[in-house]
């Protein structure tokens, strides 16, 4: 059997591989989250090109506004949903 001093090495090597792999798993959901974020804010600027020259709560105010508009709420629920993945 093991001596109690390498079951300890061993249990903090298993513990830095779980740090590792959870900063990778972090790491790789943010680049997903920016890569989304910058592929919708570059479908908004290509519908709406009045909001490039739009401060943050100018667009949230437009979008906002967008949402209020007859129907908008009925094609927002009809809109295909993507699942996501876990």
């Amino acid at each position: 059997m093991d001596k109690p001093q390498e079951v300890e090495k061993k249990i903090a090597q298993y513990q830095n591989r779980q740090k590792i792999l959870l900063n990778r798993k972090r790491s790789e959901e943010h680049r997903a989250r920016t890569h989304r974020l910058i592929g919708r804010g570059a479908i908004l600027e290509a519908v709406f090109p009045a909001v490039v020259g739009m401060e943050g709560e100018e667009v949230k105010a437009f979008l906002i506004a967008l949402s209020r508009l007859p129907g908008a709420a009925e094609l927002a629920e009809k809109a295909p949903k993507n699942e996501v993945a876990e």
